[in-house]
């Protein structure tokens, strides 16, 4: 029994950002901050990445937790409904990410991938973004 009527559940749908969101906006200010200039979403380039430093062949993916199933709490949980339905979307958004960064890296590009989750601790995200953009 889903807990909203349709047309309640598709304004709430259309609410999900997929750009700008919280965790990208952390990652991108961090950036800013260390004087690195960038890109955004370049639909050019496989899974349009969020975060592109063309001049350092970088990119950057924020993944959300739960969309991308990583193994942190919030990637684990899965809706109460329609369990068959978001287990095979997040398993195809999970080979898409997959397929996206090999095709990436055999273009020439270092890519990290940052985890919603990991953007709380701003410490530890400006330590790992300062390794990756070390050449």
């Amino acid at each position: 029994m889903d807990v909203f009527d349709s047309e309640t559940r598709s304004r709430v749908m259309r609410q999900v950002k997929s750009r700008d969101t919280r965790p990208e906006m952390r990652v991108r200010r961090m950036l800013h901050a260390m004087g690195c200039r960038y890109r955004l979403h370049r639909r050019d380039l496989p899974g349009a990445p969020d975060i592109v430093m063309p001049g350092r062949r970088r990119i950057i993916f924020v993944h959300g937790c739960f969309w991308h199933g990583h193994d942190c709490k919030a990637g684990r949980k899965r809706p109460a409904t329609h369990r068959d339905y978001w287990d095979a979307k997040l398993q195809r958004n999970r080979l898409r990410d997959a397929e996206n960064l090999a095709k990436l890296e055999a273009m020439g590009w270092r890519v990290l991938i940052v985890w919603e989750c990991e953007t709380r601790d701003a410490e530890a995200l400006a330590s790992r973004l300062g390794d990756f953009l070390k050449d």
